[in-house]
């Protein structure tokens, strides 16, 4: 079965991006059903993504981007985004997703140490972009804007998509790069994670054999393509393999959410558990389904939520575990051919191509069935492993291998039944996961003593039904400052507007100091129990130092 991956195109020499993802198929082939935030759908082929990224790529070369450079785009989910995508592989350059809910602040951090050269955004997305006090000072990148309304300097998208295509193919290699992501931590800012060609052979891989995805499906991954899940999985592995994705414009809803799976009849859907847990929390409104695979990434997945996807959908949703530096690895198969039982609360089993063990806390060995240990991957009996380290970060490269480079360690705990089944433990690390998205809490905790009134911070997560973790902020105040529900909203604000909307802290405390160990270092376990004994800082009313 690997031996198909050994032989994939994307580990020829000669390996194009573009012509891998779209010219090597059946022009009149579907390539995405796209629901705009009016509701109405429209069906892009490959010739027409073809054509259109191909008088895009031409555009784009009349800026100066070619190999190797870095594109950004700041845009939702539709047509002109992932005709901008393929439009930047024709070139070999590389590509770098911003999510639509990240602030300025994250923008411009992100944008600067790519060093990106053009970046194409929506015109709602636009003021993001401006030289400011977030953003910091004059940008050095060219905008092209996707809207009739251009800022001074800008390039208008549709006229880039005017020109012949003259540009022809790029090809980079199996080892050249076509994505840029970062990814958080729990110190530091965020590291650039590479992501080469040859990682395509992984993500065909979690498409066919994790998710199942057939010729006849209806696929809908709800994933932002912001985001490295719903990038590798919505967009680039249906590309590969020719297979038709759903992509809805429109921000997550329960209501749409029901209606794109009745009025498109999906058949295979994947989401995060906070999903599946909206959905379960809404009831379902009348009419039948066609779903026959669902899958849960991106956090733990509970089993009652299972349970219900059972009695709901008449299918049992199958977790799966991965990462950005790895794709995925491991999860309950939906391919016949590695299909087992679903063990619910586990994480299921490796896929084709990776081999996953648990190493003791203390050293470098393999633990018995059912001891917990960090969880990591055998990189020389893993012939789809493609993350050899961080971008410019070789201190927190060193982190994530063991000494003599056998050994990837994920940062999560976990262990490993009798039957070859993982299940996960905690992380080892305290990187935030709420609603399926990673936030490090160094990056909150960054914004929030931008504040004048804030002389520390630290940044906790706590257990959430519906989004299975949410911030709470320790804030320790200069002297003469008083707490009140204004300044709650100032700091929540604040987060909102400069790292992202989807980030702030619903909790805030404000405390006379922060526990921290001789060495200096805030004791964030000290903080989780705190947090759960005390009752949160309403947003409505004064909050007291505790």
């Amino acid at each position: 079965m690997i031996d198909d991956y050994r032989e994939h195109p994307s580990g020829l020499p000669g390996a194009c991006v573009a012509e891998l993802l779209c010219d090597r198929h059946d022009p009149a082939s579907v390539a995405f059903t796209v629901r705009g935030r009016d509701g109405l759908s429209a069906d892009l082929t490959y010739g027409e993504l073809h054509d259109r990224s191909a008088r895009l790529a031409s555009g784009l070369a009349s800026l100066g981007v070619g190999r190797g450079d870095h594109v950004a785009t700041l845009m939702s989910k539709g047509l002109d985004l992932v005709t901008t995508l393929l439009a930047v592989w024709r070139l070999g350059a590389v590509y770098l997703p911003l999510f639509t809910a990240f602030g300025p602040g994250a923008v411009g951090d992100r944008l600067r140490r790519a060093n990106v050269r053009v970046v194409v955004c929506d015109e709602h997305e636009r003021h993001k972009l401006e030289p400011g006090t977030e953003l910091g000072g004059r940008p050095s990148w060219r905008v092209v804007n996707t809207g009739g309304t251009l800022c001074d300097g800008d390039v208008r998208f549709a006229d880039l998509l005017h020109g012949p295509p003259t540009t022809a193919p790029v090809a980079v290699g199996p080892d050249g790069p076509m994505i840029v992501l970062f990814t958080s931590g729990t110190t530091g800012r965020p590291k650039e994670v590479q992501v080469p060609v040859r990682a395509l052979a992984s993500f065909e891989c979690y498409l066919t054999y994790g998710l199942g995805v057939t010729g006849d499906d209806v696929y809908w991954n709800v994933a932002d393509p912001g985001w490295a899940y719903g990038l590798y999985n919505a967009v680039v592995a249906p590309l590969l393999v020719g297979r038709r994705s759903v992509l809805v414009a429109s921000k997550f809803t329960v209501e749409e959410t029901w209606r794109v799976l009745a009025e498109y009849g999906v058949t295979n859907l994947a989401a995060t558990p906070t999903v599946f847990r909206a959905l379960r929390a809404s009831g379902r409104p009348g009419g039948d389904l066609a779903l026959r695979r669902v899958s849960s990434a991106g956090e733990p997945l509970n089993p009652d939520v299972v349970e219900w996807s059972r009695r709901e959908f008449g299918t049992a949703i199958r977790d799966h575990y991965g990462q950005t530096e790895l794709g995925m690895v491991l999860g309950n198969h939906h391919h016949p051919a590695v299909s087992r039982e679903i063990r619910p609360g586990s994480m299921g089993q490796e896929l084709p191509g990776w081999t996953a063990a648990v190493l003791a806390e203390d050293r470098d060995e393999v633990v018995g069935p059912d001891q917990i240990g960090r969880l990591v991957i055998d990189v020389r009996a893993s012939p789809l492993m493609w993350f050899e380290g961080y971008r410019n970060d070789p201190r927190a490269t060193a982190e994530r291998f063991s000494r003599d480079r056998r050994w990837y360690v994920t940062g999560d705990l976990a262990r490993r039944d009798g039957d070859g089944y993982f299940h996960f433990s905690s992380r080892d690390d305290d990187v935030i996961i709420m609603a399926g998205y990673r936030i490090g809490p160094f990056d909150v905790e960054s914004v929030l003593l931008n504040h004048p009134a804030v002389v520390e911070a630290a940044c906790v997560s706590t257990a959430d039904d519906l989004r299975g973790e949410v911030i709470e902020a320790f804030v320790v105040l200069r002297t003469a400052v008083e707490p009140s529900a204004e300044l709650v909203n100032h700091l929540q604000g604040l987060v909102r507007n400069q790292y992202g909307a989807h980030a702030y802290p619903r909790r805030v405390h404000f405390v006379d100091e922060l526990p921290k160990t001789e060495s200096g270092k805030i004791q964030r376990a000290a903080l989780r129990m705190r947090a759960a004994e005390q009752q949160p800082v309403p947003a409505d009313s004064a909050s007291r130092r505790s």
